[in-house]
């Protein structure tokens, strides 16, 4: 065999190693996606009953119900256009409220509620850390007029004479 039908065997070799990997690499991916759905794609895709997905919303106002003596909670989530009904065994979240965010992992049962294996509670865009929360209004505005005073800008520190410079 010649020097060069070698180094293009090699090269083929590996060509078809790096496929190889990458395909096995895909296929164990797409085994571990989850999807995202807002009720509307729910109620318009067809998911199989034992089919696992996150499910993304608002929790329906007056929808959260418990049964007395359990952990099992029923509530509603709706993306203001379809609703669905799920079941939770467990403790929510401390941000869990009815009208915020809300996502929850877990299958269709076949009569069409969502059984939720979890639950997390999403914040709006205007969270702040404890501590920070008091410092800033609701825009991300300090409300000190001294934490106000904006920082010079790359220019105007470029313009200035070389002695005032840091």
């Amino acid at each position: 065999m010649t020097p060069r039908r070698r180094r293009l065997v090699l090269v083929l070799g590996i060509l078809v190693g790096v496929g190889i990997a990458g395909a096995l690499a895909l296929r164990a991916f797409r085994q571990n996606v989850t999807f995202y759905f807002v009720p509307s794609q729910v109620a318009h895709s067809h998911l199989s009953p034992g089919e696992q997905f996150r499910l993304g919303g608002l929790v329906e106002k007056g929808s959260v119900s418990r049964a007395p003596g359990s952990m099992e909670v029923h509530f509603t989530v709706t993306d203001l256009k379809q609703q669905i009904p799920v079941v939770y065994t467990g403790v929510l979240p401390d941000l869990f409220r009815e009208g915020t965010g809300v996502i929850a992992l877990g299958r269709m049962l076949p009569d069409g509620t969502f059984q939720a294996q979890e639950v997390l509670a999403k914040h709006d865009q205007y969270y702040r850390p404890p501590g920070i929360g008091q410092k800033a209004d609701t825009h991300g505005e300090p409300r000190d007029p001294a934490l106000r005073q904006t920082p010079p800008t790359a220019s105007a520190i470029l313009e200035r004479p070389a002695a005032e410079q840091p």
